[in-house]
């Protein structure tokens, strides 16, 4: 009997843990050479399907794949923000002809809200087409915002513990600079990356759960502006005589120049100006009360690729949802995702299960309205309780060579092409 071949794809912006997603498809399927082919990555996501760009993974030195858990990023086998629209029938018809040329009977797509409608799509279309498809997703957004507020689809994303970590430690550190420039710099203002929702600027109350710290956060669903802003701070500096800031990059700030990427987002670290800049320049403007100035902080893709600050739990579950989705997509067929739910109790303990992917794809969650705090400037214990086991305990281990980390190296050599050469809609 002829084993169906695997592709394996990430899409959207990388997290920290990304990597060890891509280790949990890899093994789970090399482990099984009964039920599964050649086992090939797409170079730069569904660009790579639609340029019938595969890296054979099977292929690759064993170390060097094991070097993925604790590499950052998704410069192994890349990704894209390329959006596959519904009208672009083309382009889902291209991924067909491209799996039914390589023998493909597998497609593990690894991303946000839009990367599980396209994965839907698809699994849709390979039956319509009669190609023997299974899709399966795997859940991956450093912004927490995938799925529902009841936390019934899943309890949170691969990535978000790491970059809730990375933010615990920051705003500590900024803490002690905050209070040791107080009294030049008596207002700091730090941007996070978080567009409509606020878990990612949420993490920073992690860092100061006893609220020991004059920090203010601020989050898209709390409605502030530049002047409430203001007031705010000018408040705190009365009483603390400094104020350390957080707010999301999707914070109402005036008119950024903003940039949109292929799926419609503001890509606010390509914009003329940013929301902290704003944000400083109006408190500068218009004075604040304490002697000296207010700065702005933006640490940007730092957040996301610094496999440093990477939590060990984060680390682990990222690599079994993945080996989730490949055990869902031999039992189940297509057209699932796996997800990670959090058991009942006191103590934390994750479970993985899976949801249909069109139950998942285009979902938007949002910070709940009972984790807000009433000043709007902060979030609830329940909150600290939901995300304080998520960052784990302890430094995740990371190969050094020569005093440098030591990254996964994949050799990028794509398997001979079987059809036509094809230019996507998107790039045209």
């Amino acid at each position: 009997m002829t084993r169906a071949n695997v592709v394996v794809a990430q899409s959207g912006g990388p997290s920290p843990v990304i990597n060890s997603s891509l280790q949990g498809v890899i093994d789970a399927v090399l482990e099984r050479p009964r039920d599964f082919g050649s086992l090939y990555g797409a170079w730069h996501g569904v660009e790579g399907i639609l340029k019938e760009e595969l890296i054979d993974l099977g292929s690759q030195d064993r170390n060097e794949l094991a070097l993925l858990r604790s590499t950052p990023s998704a410069g192994a086998i890349g990704t894209c923000r390329y959006k596959l629209k519904s009208e672009q029938e083309e382009d889902f018809e291209r991924i067909i002809e491209v799996f039914r040329a390589h023998g493909v009977g597998y497609f593990f797509y690894i991303g946000g809200n839009d990367s599980m409608d396209t994965a839907s799509k698809v699994s849709a279309l390979a039956k319509r087409r009669g190609l023997d498809l299974v899709v399966a997703g795997i859940p991956k957004t450093i912004d927490n915002d995938l799925g529902d507020e009841e936390f019934r689809i899943i309890d949170h994303t691969p990535g978000y513990g790491s970059v809730a970590r990375f933010w615990s430690y920051l705003v500590r550190n900024l803490a002690e600079e905050n209070r040791a420039m107080s009294g030049s710099e008596p207002v700091c203002v730090i941007q996070t990356m978080g567009r409509t929702s606020g878990f990612i600027p949420a993490a920073a109350r992690l860092a100061d759960p006893r609220r020991e710290v004059p920090l203010q956060i601020y989050y898209a669903e709390a409605g502030h502006n530049l002047e409430s802003l203001a007031e705010n701070v000018n408040g705190q500096l009365k009483r603390d005589g400094r104020c350390l800031v957080v707010v999301s990059e999707g914070f109402d700030a005036g008119p950024l120049g903003e940039i949109h990427d292929a799926f419609g987002n503001i890509e606010y670290s390509s914009s003329k100006t940013t929301v902290v800049q704003q944000i400083a320049n109006h408190l500068n403007e218009k004075g604040i009360k304490a002697r000296g100035l207010a700065t702005a902080q933006v640490p940007g893709a730092l957040q996301r690729c610094d496999s440093l600050y990477a939590s060990r739990v984060d680390l682990e579950e990222a690599y079994q949802v993945a080996r989730k989705a490949v055990s869902i997509a031999l039992r189940d067929g297509t057209g699932w995702m796996a997800t990670i739910l959090r058991k009942p109790g006191e103590a934390y303990e994750a479970y993985y299960d899976k949801v249909r992917l069109e139950v998942v794809a285009n979902t938007a969650r949002h910070l709940p309205r009972h984790w807000i705090a009433d000043n709007r400037v902060d979030v609830t214990d329940d909150f600290v309780r939901y995300a304080q086991p998520l960052v784990g305990d302890g430094n995740p281990d990371i190969k050094v060579e020569n005093g440098f980390q030591r990254f996964a190296r994949i050799r990028r050599e794509f398997v001979p092409r079987k059809t036509r050469e094809y230019l996507p809609i998107g790039m045209r």
